[in-house]
């Protein structure tokens, strides 16, 4: 098949191209850039207006199958990131079973090839089970095609044992994927430690519990000399010491979450489960350093920590809601909205930190660009589309947002993948 999309504004991380032209797409790859093409194609697209970005690739992704199904499936989430511009999922292994063999990794991608319209990238668990006692298959899962491994969700809490994964990685030549949490310092805590939660009389979760553990997994990274990439960072002091590690030369890099760099605890006004995540919103000088970061370069990627849950998991206080929110089908009008549109970063750059440096860090060397010979992995972004975030039009099965209502800019208008148009919006938001 061949799509030719015409009068595009093509932003290119890789050539640093940014202005007008018509790319032609052939089979799974770009084919051709210029700035006029008039060749045949089975489909033209006027991009007339859009932004032409690389496909999204989100790091982390929690698409709950097998096992948790009732919350989401590899279809379902499939389905999600390409209505929100994703062409490339990182799963989480904290499924049911975990994730932790190369038989369990192989099993996903086979049936995801089949299920999902984007691409998924199963990650494996660092210990079997993820129960922190003994090491799982790193160099079989890394063979399967695994990438990363990690224990999101939890710690690796035995420092000695951490090590040897992490020495098992750099073996195997993949990543360590850090979530990073002290489970004892967390003390019953289910939001961030301030007034807010006072006046919730909910307890809280200090900045520690994160600051300790990611000053922790950069010296290990420093000793073993694995790529160490940190989660979902939601502190200041996590944003000053991957500074440090960057102006060492250390191999880590770092991932912020719209709701961290957007929301602060202040956002909670009464007690709903929808505002409960791990790690918890922080303050306002914890949201600006994340942005700052993000505006310097210190902070990597953009990922979404995307964690559908139940209705009944999430309508409910705080203190019984299960932790997390959903993020994939936002990520992009958030981000334009909150940080390009307002100075913060560049279009450029919101493309180099959703497409480029995921791409970078996976070693996906095809991906990550639009550029002639890459895969065509490709977003077509309405900047000036102005709408509210309506949960009811989710094409994933979670339905738990902080941002239901919130008024946005920015419309995936189409995604593709390998070169096949697997979402394209339509007046009914339905496929």
């Amino acid at each position: 098949m061949t799509v030719l999309i015409k009068n595009g504004h093509v932003v290119d991380p890789l050539t640093k191209k940014d202005g007008v032209y018509d790319v032609l797409v052939e089979g799974k790859k770009i084919q051709k850039i210029a700035e006029k093409i008039d060749e045949k194609a089975d489909r033209v697209i006027d991009a007339r207006g859009t932004y032409v970005l690389p496909g999204f690739i989100d790091l982390h992704v929690h698409l709950r199958d097998p096992g948790l199904e009732y919350k989401e499936t590899l279809e379902t989430g499939g389905r999600a990131a390409v209505h929100g511009g994703v062409t490339t999922i990182c799963a989480m292994p904290n499924t049911k079973p975990v994730i932790d063999s190369r038989e369990k990794v192989e099993a996903v991608h086979e049936r995801a090839v089949k299920e999902s319209p984007a691409h998924v990238i199963q990650l494996g668990a660092v210990t079997c089970g993820q129960e922190g006692k003994e090491l799982a298959d790193i160099a079989g899962m890394a063979a399967a095609g695994c990438h990363a491994i990690s224990e999101d969700g939890k710690s690796v809490m035995n420092a000695s044992l951490y090590r040897k994964g992490m020495k098992e990685a750099k073996k195997a030549g993949i990543s360590v994927f850090a979530h990073c949490e002290d489970i004892t310092m967390v003390e019953g805590g289910v939001m961030n430690a301030d007034e807010n939660a006072k006046r919730l009389g909910l307890k809280g979760i200090t900045n520690s519990v994160e600051d300790v553990i990611v000053a922790r997994d950069i010296l290990l990274a420093k000793e073993t000399g694995v790529r160490l990439h940190l989660c979902h960072c939601s502190t200041k002091d996590s944003v000053t010491m991957v500074e440090m590690a960057k102006k060492e030369g250390l191999p880590v890099t770092a991932e912020v979450c719209p709701h961290h760099f957007i929301l602060t605890s202040d956002d909670i006004k009464e007690d709903d489960g929808n505002f409960k995540m791990n790690p918890p919103l922080r303050s306002r000088e914890d949201v600006e350093a994340l942005r700052m970061g993000l505006k310097n370069g210190i902070m990597d990627v953009i990922s979404t920590d995307h964690a559908p849950h139940s209705e009944e998991e999430k309508n409910r206080s705080i203190e019984k809601a299960s932790f997390g929110i959903v993020g994939l089908e936002t990520s992009a009008a958030l981000t334009y909205t909150e940080l390009v549109k307002t100075g913060v970063l560049s279009i450029m750059d919101m493309a180099e930190k959703m497409s480029y440096n995921p791409a970078q860090i996976l070693g996906l060397t095809e991906k990550g660009a639009v550029a002639e010979g890459k895969i065509a992995d490709l977003v077509i972004f309405d900047p000036d589309a102005n709408y509210k975030i309506d949960k009811n039009t989710f094409f994933s099965k979670g339905k738990n947002t902080p941002f239901d209502g919130r008024e946005v800019y920015g419309r995936v208008e189409y995604t593709l993948a390998d070169g096949e148009i697997v979402y394209e919006y339509q007046d009914t938001r339905k496929v």
